[in-house]
């Protein structure tokens, strides 16, 4: 379990929910956004299956996979126009088997990519004029489905 303190960055990281927060038992600082307000565009959701929406690697050590809490309620709660793209480094011995568990639960998605690479995932999107940034990334804590408080532009 981790031990956290946090620290306010400043008034406008404060105002888009962004935190500093410091490890104490190791001092490394790491940045936090506890709320993520997006435009009311549709969005294209990446997500990775192992440790993001399900227990990492739980269909090998458990026999079976496991729904992390909160994440299919989360993404049941997607507006139905925004897509939604799994991408997992699962071989594709295991394709049958996982696309079984996730229609038993009636886990949303529209795409899922087996046997991508284990490295980071990496997106690269333009900014519009406007200024709004057509790219997010969120990482979370390995088995913790617990994303920052989303918020659509009214």
């Amino acid at each position: 379990m981790r031990t956290e303190t946090k620290t306010i960055l400043d008034n406008d990281a404060a105002k888009y929910g962004i935190e500093e927060w410091e490890n104490i038992e190791t001092g490394e600082e790491f940045i936090m956004e506890r709320e993520l307000t997006l435009s009311t565009l549709p969005k294209t959701w990446v997500f990775d299956l192992d440790g993001t929406l399900l227990k990492h690697n739980g269909y090998k050590t458990d026999g079976e996979d496991t729904l992390l809490s909160g994440a299919k309620e989360f993404l049941d709660g997607l507006p139905k126009e925004d897509k939604i793209v799994i991408f997992t480094s699962r071989i594709k011995e295991y394709r049958e088997q996982t696309l079984q568990f996730l229609e038993k639960h009636s886990v949303r998605f529209d795409e899922i990519l087996f046997e991508m690479p284990m490295g980071e995932r990496i997106v690269v999107n333009d900014r519009k004029p406007s200024g709004l940034d057509m790219a997010v990334a969120v990482n979370v804590e390995r088995d913790e489905f617990e994303l920052p408080t989303i918020r659509r532009e009214k």
